[in-house]
């Protein structure tokens, strides 16, 4: 009876323990991950938004590789600042922000590159032009609730309701935390 040489048992114990690594931690990574964008998608839209520099600080208010404001890095998690966190941790920002708000959150860089999902804007920027809305919100004839649905804005909803997105926000104030964030199926007073 032979026994294998070494070299060939060494590699198979190798191949074992990466096989049985892969496994493991497979539900794990998988687990953070189902609905997270390709590093690729991030590193594209980074060359967009930012020439690719993660550590870039103009001054104008945005800064990262992202271009996160101040507000939205604290939203979702971000500690310190977006261009002194690393690449790792602005995309993890980043992941939990396409969550909530859609592609949107990047709408000229994301609409160039093609970047769009099931995940729909709701982000309103309150001292930014409104764009024209592509349809409008169902407008309410003598007040009510409305239901929030993808891609909505406080400022079409008010538009379609005629108002304006600081009067509905005062009205919904207890409903609506942040006027720039809107959840999908959340009630709001028209």
């Amino acid at each position: 009876m032979t026994s294998r040489p070494a070299i060939t048992t060494g590699r198979s114990l190798l191949r074992l323990a990466v096989a049985g690594a892969v496994v493991v931690g497979a539900p794990l990574a998988l687990a953070g991950t189902a609905n997270a964008a390709p590093d690729s998608d991030w590193d594209r839209l980074a060359q967009c938004e930012s020439g690719g520099n993660w550590s870039i600080n103009t001054g104008n208010g945005y800064s990262g590789g992202l271009q996160f404001s101040p507000t939205t890095w604290r939203a979702f998690g971000g500690t310190g600042s977006p261009h002194n966190a690393s690449r790792a941790e602005q995309i993890a920002v980043a992941e939990r922000t396409l969550a909530a708000q859609g592609w949107g959150a990047w709408p000229a860089c994301s609409r160039k590159l093609g970047l769009n999902g099931s995940a729909e804007p709701t982000r309103v920027r309150a001292s930014a032009p409104v764009e024209a809305p592509a349809a409008a919100a169902p407008s309410s004839s003598g007040g009510g609730n409305y239901t929030v649905r993808a891609g909505d804005t406080l400022s079409r909803i008010a538009a379609a309701n005629g108002t304006t997105w600081q009067q509905l926000w005062n009205d919904n104030s207890d409903v609506l935390s942040n006027p720039n964030v809107l959840r999908v199926g959340q009630s709001i007073q028209v």
